[in-house]
């Protein structure tokens, strides 16, 4: 049996404020070493279950944070940027169940560090008129190639959010959200027992995908200053729908979540430090 872990960072164990997953920073020194303890967790425990084949898949900022030197050595790292399909690289090479590890909310809701791929400018993002996490749209394009989520961590609220796209699959919550940068954290040897259970049990929860959609697949996408949504809207199917949205179509999720990936890299080309 082969597993994917879509491994970010805004949810693992610890983490409350953007220093914590900076590269650079020193706190992000730091996390570095929880992320990889919640990871290692999530590999022993789908070991145990009688995984074969396991496969963690970088997805936070660089996708250079986890520890190499320190990753269970039954399992191989995809480490780096620009891989085409981004957080959930590896979705194709045939995975049997995936896991999000570190998870988190979306722009515009209540959660830790919660955002969608930016982590400012994106107000709100829509699928198909449902509120868009990046777990959400991950979830639908593993589903597009017929792969459960079977294991999702972060916070409480992240896992409630799952339970709209993977409501089958083991939720672990490794913080309480108090507010955006604050949250009642567990420590990591608690945290690790409870990912490493989870796994073992998430290898057999009932095998559901969230249902695919025949007429494909509208983002709707708000900003919070008017000169973004011009900038992104010189993308092909990309339309400027008000002075702080865009909206586009395509037919499949791997089109879509691809057309959304460059709206954001476009996205962020205009954004200065100070004034966003």
């Amino acid at each position: 049996m082969k597993v994917l872990i879509s491994a970010d960072m805004e949810g693992a164990t610890g983490v409350t404020c953007p220093d914590d997953c900076e590269p650079g920073h020193p706190r992000w020194e730091y996390h570095r070493a929880l992320l990889t303890a919640d990871v290692n967790a999530a590999i022993a425990g789908f070991a145990d279950a009688g995984v074969d084949e396991i496969l963690v898949n970088e997805a936070h900022a660089d996708q250079r944070n986890l520890l190499l030197d320190r990753l269970d050595r039954r399992a191989a790292l995809l480490i780096g940027t620009h891989k085409p399909l981004g957080m959930m690289e590896g979705i194709d090479r045939g995975p049997d169940a995936v896991a999000f590890l570190g998870y988190h909310t979306a722009a515009g809701e209540q959660g830790v560090l919660a955002h969608t791929y930016l982590p400012n400018t994106i107000t709100s993002v829509r699928l198909n008129g449902q509120v868009a996490s990046e777990g959400y749209m991950n979830a639908l394009l593993a589903a597009e190639y017929g792969v459960p989520v079977v294991l999702v961590t972060g916070d409480d609220l992240t896992l409630r959010d799952a339970e709209r796209y993977a409501p089958r699959a083991v939720g672990v919550a490794v913080k309480e959200c108090v507010d955006r940068y604050a949250a009642i954290c567990l420590p990591p040897e608690v945290t690790s027992a409870r990912i490493a259970d989870g796994a073992r049990r998430a290898i057999g929860v009932p095998r559901e995908l969230p249902p695919l959609s025949p007429d494909g697949y509208t983002y709707e996408v708000g900003f919070d200053a008017a000169h973004v949504a011009p900038l992104v809207a010189c993308i092909p199917t990309v339309e400027q729908t008000a002075e702080l949205a865009v909206r586009f179509t395509l037919p499949t999720m791997y089109e879509a979540i691809r057309c959304f990936r460059a709206l954001t890299r476009v996205a962020s080309s205009g954004i200065e430090p100070t004034y966003g």
